[in-house]
């Protein structure tokens, strides 16, 4: 009875302790599930909100903004797999494009309606998805769209520079992979339709080490929307990627001052250890015979002087 009496209120205070504990937890769970629920409200707000944001953005692009063509023309040029790539680059700068503080109006000219192109951007996107994209697709020519003197076809085999960005003109790239592109194929192409060429102005920023010139749509798109926004070419062709240039002429130029310092330091450095190595033992062999010189001189006036010492005491012993 005695251990009876001890044990009933233990277990009472045992049960009540891991009683509260249970209802301490399921609230603390209950606050976290609540704090999860309102993250994930906010994180669907923004991203609705950002979406109408760049949707307005693609809106007011298609009725004010510059026109940035890619042209379509070039699928019997290519293979299936080059021609997949292709659009996987297409849908890049679509993507790219859209995020833009102020986006092109994109055209995609000479897309056929029953072509490989149009096929694959269907089967990526979708239909519901395609038939929403704010830009214009079109099987029509760029020069049915737009008046021949403000285009501006932009291949990397034109004998022109691109120097300046002109918001008047429309600049027209060609829809292809580096792998499928031929020499002089865009050229030929914009020469066909008589229109004004230009190339980016690789040559004349960047120390181009090995590799064609060309460069990929989502690399050109991001190049084009830096320019637009910038003029400034040093910013625009940072987006040409790294292993296929050592560098601005500006930076190459610093490095070759910073290198020539270098060796010129290198070099009055040698020259001195080299002048060191041929007077040194002169120098040396100089100091040693003064040495010897002097030691002898002193040893013979020793010697002179002991003599008359010598000499003295002779004379006080007479």
């Amino acid at each position: 009875t005695e251990w009876g009496l001890w044990t009933f209120p233990l277990l009472r205070q045992i049960l009540r302790k891991s009683a509260k504990e249970a209802i301490m937890e399921q609230k603390s769970e209950q606050a976290n599930n609540t704090k999860k629920l309102k993250n994930t409200f906010l994180l669907m707000y923004w991203s609705r909100s950002l979406d109408k944001l760049l949707a307005w953005r693609s809106a007011q692009a298609m009725l004010f903004n510059q026109p940035l063509v890619f042209d379509m023309s070039y699928e019997s040029n290519m293979s299936r797999q080059e021609l997949e790539n292709t659009v996987s680059q297409l849908m890049e700068v679509e993507g790219c494009n859209r995020r833009a503080t102020e986006p092109y109006h994109l055209h995609f000219c000479n897309l056929q309606p029953d072509g490989a192109y149009k096929k694959e951007l269907l089967k990526r996107y979708g239909a519901e998805t395609w038939d929403r994209l704010l830009i214009t697709s079109t099987d029509r020519q760029h020069v049915d769209l737009f008046p021949r003197e403000r285009l501006v076809y932009l291949t990397a085999d034109s004998p022109n520079v691109l120097r300046t960005f002109d918001h008047s003109k429309v600049y027209i790239i060609g829809a292809m992979v580096d792998r499928s592109i031929q020499s002089g194929l865009s050229l030929a192409n914009a020469k066909r339709l008589k229109l004004a060429t230009a190339r980016l102005p690789l040559d004349e920023f960047l120390y181009w080490e090995i590799g064609a010139k060309n460069l990929t749509l989502d690399q050109m798109i991001r190049i084009m929307l830096t320019f637009k926004d910038t003029g400034k070419w040093e910013e625009a062709l940072n987006f040409v990627p790294k292993r296929k240039h050592d560098g601005f002429h500006q930076q190459h130029t610093q490095k070759e001052i910073i290198n020539n310092r270098v060796r010129g330091a290198k070099n009055h450095w040698s020259q001195t250890t080299e002048t060191m190595q041929t007077f040194l033992p002169l120098f040396v062999k100089c100091e040693y015979e003064e040495n010897n010189a002097y030691l002898s001189q002193q040893k013979s006036w020793w010697r002179f002087g002991a003599c008359s010492l010598g000499e003295t005491r002779g004379l006080l012993f007479l």
